[in-house]
């Protein structure tokens, strides 16, 4: 049961005894490690992490036993790992394939682009403008050493986004592999997945696709029995998780592609060397947290059914930020919303809501979106620039005609008064300066 609710599209705010309890789930939410008040916007290059995943990462990773032995701790290990495989398939609505986990979500995208390069025929392969560089940088890397075209799919200026339509003219039946990423890190605009998914295998009904999700897994609904792809990455430490873990899922086709691995190995088995069984864990507590949300507003999902609890709760977190997201822009009765402060530009501010997660991308007339981080800093708010010159930011920015913005992204277990103090502040900042 995935839930679809269409009739909320400026969201729907947590209520104030829900949000007073999601966060107390959450460390440093309010406060710094040093126990100083901020507001921390910057959960687009990281997120709050768990109580619970934070104290079960310690609890598992304390065990010092190997899961490839016979006797019960490592039965309880191997328990934990299967759980956790179990659950990453909850997140995804997949079924079958196989689970990759590694150091980080950036080291499986080049190691699944590698695979299908090298083994699936084709004289060119498709990405987009927007993908971050983990999966750009492999794109072009192994288009270069295999002799292949790399074609670029533009971004939309004005949605934030890429069109379908954009991506797939680039697709024919000579293409090897498409790679998309599922939203924008720097506007936030989701990419219409399924529309892709289904254009794209009509050119070429066996095309290998890949997909990083890593920015919109923590932020909305991902199905893919609806958007059927060969491999698709998260990262659980911006998936309220913690770091040093990349987590992905590769179709049964795609898992049995050559790749590195130890040749006794099963011929679909993708990890290298002893599994860190905290790893899955981690994901655990991060979908039972989600699925406790779930519970919270449905009578009609089965407290059995791990997957159904997963998609009310993962929905409403949608809901919530979207919320945020409408009060940053237009504001409410406390504040003055974005598009309307002077002094301020709000930067690919697309306005259908339902399209974007939240990441809001803002300037200022009279300093620069570094210095503007800087002003922030001082008051207590962490945001991020995003400049020209850096690698993470320089191709998305320059198709956007941008040389710089200033990326805010709270997160769900933000509150509306977090936002209305985050729009007082940047309305000082830009009357002061």
């Amino acid at each position: 049961m995935d839930l679809q609710l269409p009739n909320f599209p400026k969201g729907q705010a947590f209520s104030d005894a829900l949000m007073r309890e999601v966060k107390a789930r959450f460390l440093q939410v309010d406060h710094d490690h040093h126990g100083r008040e901020r507001l921390y916007f910057d959960n687009a290059g990281g997120s709050f992490r768990l109580k619970a995943a934070a104290e079960r990462f310690a609890q598992v990773d304390a065990i010092p036993d190997n899961a490839e032995r016979i006797h019960a701790t490592a039965v309880e290990l191997q328990d934990i790992q299967a759980k956790g495989s179990a659950d990453l398939r909850t997140i995804l609505n997949a079924t079958g394939g196989s689970v990759y986990a590694s150091l980080t979500a950036s080291g499986a995208m080049f190691d699944m682009v590698r695979a299908v390069a090298e083994n699936v025929p084709g004289t060119n392969m498709v990405t987009t403008v927007l993908e971050h560089p983990s999966a750009f940088d492999a794109m072009s890397l192994y288009a270069e050493r295999l002799g292949r075209e790399l074609r670029v799919a533009k971004s939309n200026p004005v949605t934030g986004g890429v069109d379908v339509d954009e991506i797939v003219r680039l697709v024919d039946e000579n293409t090897c592999l498409l790679n998309v990423i599922y939203a924008s890190n720097i506007s936030g605009v989701k990419l219409d997945m399924a529309e892709i998914v289904r254009r794209a295998r009509e050119i070429k009904p066996d095309l290998y696709i890949l997909v990083d999700a890593v920015q919109h897994a923590p932020h909305g609904l991902i199905d893919l029995q609806k958007t059927p792809v060969d491999g698709i990455n998260l990262a659980p430490y911006k998936f309220f998780g913690c770091r040093g873990s990349g987590l992905s899922w590769m179709s049964v086709r795609a898992a049995v592609l050559p790749h590195h691995k130890l040749a006794g190995k099963k011929t679909d088995y993708w990890d290298l060397g002893s599994a860190a069984p905290w790893q899955f864990a981690v994901l655990t507590e991060i979908v039972d947290y989600v699925c406790w949300l779930g519970g919270h507003f449905t009578d009609a999902v089965d407290a059995t059914d791990r997957r159904a609890l997963f998609a009310a709760g993962i929905t409403h977190i949608e809901l919530h930020e979207r919320a945020l997201l409408a009060v940053l822009l237009d504001g409410n009765e406390n504040a003055t919303g974005m598009r309307k402060l002077e002094g301020v530009n709000v930067f690919l501010d697309y306005q259908d809501l339902s399209k974007r997660d939240l990441i809001l991308g803002i300037g200022f007339d009279r300093i620069d979106c570094t210095q503007a981080v800087v002003e922030y800093a001082k008051r207590g708010v962490t945001v991020y620039e995003r400049v020209a010159t850096s690698i993470y930011s320089k191709r998305m920015l320059e198709s956007f005609g941008l040389v710089g913005t200033v990326r805010v992204s709270p997160l769900h277990c933000n509150s509306i008064a977090d936002v209305e103090k985050f729009l007082r502040i940047t309305r000082e900042i830009a009357a002061d300066i």
